[in-house]
């Protein structure tokens, strides 16, 4: 039976995206015949235009981050689903310019098979294209892991990163060589004590019983490798920050840009007491908290769960953070 409201399984995104860029049409322009949406202001002084894009169901990533200060375009996949490279070029070719444009891909296999498929394409028309991989994952670092680590919450704070530099006119290398950085430099840990409905099922990707909540989880459903009590939130907030800070290792004077990030159903009554915990821990770590973001960046759906991303940012990387932004999703 199905959950969610919708015209067909096959319309929710297009539908989704028509009404998007009809609410934010101050901001962004939609092309339907290939998928994609294009930033309508970015600061004149970019040379660079900045592409992201991967399944929907993550929203607001992908499209909520095109506009001033941060992408120039956005390919939404079907739900969970890479987008077409055709979708790709295309709206690559819309977002380059003089210095070409630089792709910010979350590591799974469909995406980066189907940007690199894109990046042959535009290098055939002789476009500069570079990528950025995020793989800020924590719970998928491992050996047995052949993709490597998942690209999850990290994603918002380095398209917003690069947003800044590109602002200032950066080329396209040293905005590549900026974008691996602060991915270096940035991981999450997600966990669910409930997983998502599934659009075309309406039944949830994964059962669990009252109590027990899966610790690492993907956005896309992927389950853990283990499950756990859910137990009090501060002690888990703890767990996953001790676990994050463990892998970062931020030095004495290094401030760290925490998201405290919303999988689709927790509220933001229980995401702000998920930050006051976090800040308690970076309080009693001696990590100076320098920037936060608290709300609903890169959802899974309906999935009632929640994510930790920690960046450690030096004062270059900050100045990028705090450059003025205008997208639907973020902006200062």
């Amino acid at each position: 039976m199905a959950r969610y409201f919708e015209n067909s399984a096959d319309g929710l995104v297009p539908d989704a995206l028509s009404g998007f860029a009809r609410a934010h049409a101050d901001l962004v322009e939609y092309d339907g015949a290939d998928g994609y949406v294009t930033a309508r202001h970015t600061a004149p002084e970019r040379r660079v235009g900045l592409l992201s894009g991967g399944g929907s169901g993550h929203e607001p990533m992908h499209a909520g981050y095109v506009g001033a200060g941060m992408l120039d375009a956005a390919c939404p996949g079907r739900v969970f689903a890479s987008p077409h490279n055709r979708q790709i070029y295309r709206a690559s070719l819309a977002a380059a310019r003089e210095d070409g444009v630089l792709h910010v891909v979350k590591n799974y296999t469909g995406d980066r098979i189907n940007f690199g498929i894109a990046a042959e394409r535009l290098a055939d028309q002789d476009i500069t294209c570079a990528r950025v991989l995020v793989d800020d994952d924590l719970a998928s670092d491992s050996e047995g892991i052949a993709a490597g680590r998942r690209g999850t919450g990290g994603t918002v704070l380095v398209e917003k990163i690069l947003g800044g530099a590109a602002d200032t006119g950066m080329g396209i290398g040293d905005l590549a060589e900026l974008g691996t950085a602060v991915v270096g430099r940035c991981r999450t840990l997600a966990v669910a004590s409930a997983a998502h409905h599934g659009p075309s099922t309406g039944e949830r990707a994964f059962d669990l019983p009252a109590g027990e909540l899966e610790y690492g989880v993907g956005i896309h459903g992927e389950r853990a490798d283990r499950t756990r009590p859910q137990g009090r939130v501060a002690a888990l907030v703890e767990e996953m920050s001790d676990a994050l800070l463990a892998e970062l290792r931020p030095g004495a004077a290094e401030p760290v840009v925490a998201l405290v990030n919303g999988l689709g159903s927790v509220t933001s009554l229980e995401l702000y007491g998920i930050f006051g915990e976090l800040g308690r821990v970076l309080d009693a770590r001696g990590v100076r908290l320098a920037r936060q973001l608290v709300g609903e960046y890169v959802t899974a759906l309906d999935m009632r769960g929640f994510s930790l991303t920690l960046l450690v940012a030096g004062p270059d990387v900050l100045d990028f953070y705090d450059a003025p932004v205008h997208t639907p999703a973020l902006r200062w």
